[in-house]
């Protein structure tokens, strides 16, 4: 590659708007940085201002030391990694840090207490510094959101060459530009060969494997994102690793064993060379044994707050439409065996001999049924469907054991018979009422994203990632994205 003949490709890149990561990097973790010692700050004057409205006598010494806390409390986060670049914006890494950092200022405060016997620190433990972690960790929350509306738009993104091969740059880009609150824009490719005549959806070539270093000069990229393929194996990523620390430019790797992750990972050194060990998922055992109880547990409770506008909503169905409010499907779930599914009937009584005369308006590959004005929809179920409000009755399967709060979805019995010897492997699992399909696009997603997805979660599942699918769960079903 000649980085000086300019081409198509350049005049692509050029037109693409730049932005310095560094910067606005730099920038928002100033704004983290003052955040956090605001709500040091706010919880400071709340403990000390209601101890003086009760009309107790605060010496100087506990002003000085709840200061100096607010003082301490972000070199704290600090140490717990909360200000790193690659903590922030994504992902779990920044709640742990600042929760590292949190409760290690606790602790020391409460042993330094105990070991020069000061009842000055005791209502900052007990009060101030657990208000500030709270504050702290919504703080964040909320700055998170607003990161991502920023990043919807293209700002603040972090711009990336991709090395790889033709399809699974364009798979990483697909996926990056839906999901933009990544922050990575694919601004540039490097191919084995290093054809600029290959399409690769907009995104320009700009050389091959040899050129990593001159292209991201070149392009001002912040990050190169390698993807698994054969013509880079460790003696060649070495090389680039090393071509890419002068100008510090993040180097990010796709292990060849993909959609495995988190706490089944770990690198164990044999005979000097670094191996990944790679744990088995637990599909039986104490874990499960827990996530049953809490899958149980918290739907029984569902059903008892929710039973009056369930029954509300069953006879809403009842009296806009003929036919029964519930509706019973044949679904399949862990292992292969079959139960009933219930739903609220969203579709007219005769939809499913209906469905044959509708296949040609199929809106999605693979092996489901979908459409987007499907004309067997009630008035109602448009409403019903658009929040997953007809989802609700299956938290009766997970009362009886059949499915499980979260989960891959539960197929039909027809697009098991499709389904290939990869795409069974959902079926290890019980299906769930929701599950990373349902976070990440819902019916917008394509066949082969939804499989992803399901196998993604049954590769990695843990009972705090169905607490963060729970969590994201009611943000989408709110706003009624991708729902059909």
């Amino acid at each position: 590659m000649s980085v000086g003949t300019r081409g198509s490709a350049d005049v692509l890149l050029e037109a693409m708007p730049r932005q310095q990561s560094s910067i606005w990097t730099r920038a928002y973790l100033r704004i983290l940085l003052l955040g956090d010692t605001l709500c040091a700050l706010f919880a400071c004057a709340c403990v000390l201002g209601i101890r003086l409205l009760s009309g107790v006598y605060i010496p100087f010494d506990e002003f000085a030391f709840g200061f100096g806390l607010v003082l301490f409390w972000p070199a704290a986060l600090a140490l717990g990694g909360a200000y790193r670049r690659r903590a922030n914006g994504e992902g779990t890494e920044e709640f742990k840090a600042v929760l590292n950092g949190g409760i290690g200022l606790m602790a020391t405060v409460a042993i330094g207490a105990y070991v020069t016997q000061a009842v000055i620190a005791r209502s900052f433990v007990m009060a101030m510094l657990p208000m500030a972690l709270l504050a702290t960790l919504y703080y964040r929350y909320r700055m998170r959101k607003q990161l991502h509306r920023r990043r919807a738009v293209g700002e603040y993104m972090r711009q990336v060459i991709a090395v790889g091969h033709r399809d699974s740059i364009l798979d990483l880009a697909m996926q990056l530009r839906r999901q933009p609150y990544h922050g990575m824009q694919v601004v540039g490719a490097c191919l084995p060969s290093g054809d600029r005549d290959v399409d690769l959806d907009g995104i320009p070539v700009l050389g091959s494997f040899a050129d990593v270093a001159q292209v991201v000069a070149y392009a001002g990229a912040d990050a190169v994102a390698v993807l698994a393929c054969p013509e880079l194996d460790g003696a060649a990523l070495r090389r680039m690793a090393w071509s890419l620390e002068t100008s510090r430019t993040d180097l990010f790797v796709a292990p060849a064993l993909l959609d495995v992750a988190g706490p089944r990972i770990s690198i164990t050194p044999v005979a000097g060379m670094p191996l990944m060990h790679v744990e088995h998922p637990e599909f039986n055992g104490t874990r499960q044994f827990v996530k049953s109880v809490f899958d149980r547990l918290v739907s029984g409770v569902a059903l008892v707050l929710l039973a009056l506008p369930l029954l509300a909503v069953g006879l809403l169905i009842r009296l806009t439409s003929k036919g029964p409010a519930l509706f019973r499907q044949t679904r399949v779930g862990k292992d292969g065996t079959t139960f009933s599914v219930y739903k609220f009937r969203t579709m007219v009584v005769d939809a499913e001999q209906l469905k044959a005369s509708l296949l040609e308006a199929n809106e999605f590959d693979g092996v489901l049924f979908k459409m987007r004005n499907d004309p067997r929809i009630t008035r109602v179920g448009v409403f019903l469907r658009k929040y997953s409000v007809d989802e609700l009755p299956q938290l009766l399967n997970v009362v009886r054991g059949e499915m499980s709060l979260v989960g891959p979805r539960p197929p039909l019995l027809e697009e098991v018979a499709a389904y290939g010897t990869d795409v069974r492997r959902r079926l290890v699992v019980k299906p769930g009422m929701t599950g990373l399909w349902q976070v990440s696009g819902r019916s917008n997603l394509t066949w082969d994203e939804s499989v992803r997805l399901d196998l993604r979660y049954v590769e990695n599942w843990s009972l705090i990632l169905d607490l963060q699918i729970l969590w994201k769960t009611w943000s989408v079903v709110t706003r009624g994205e991708g729902a059909y």
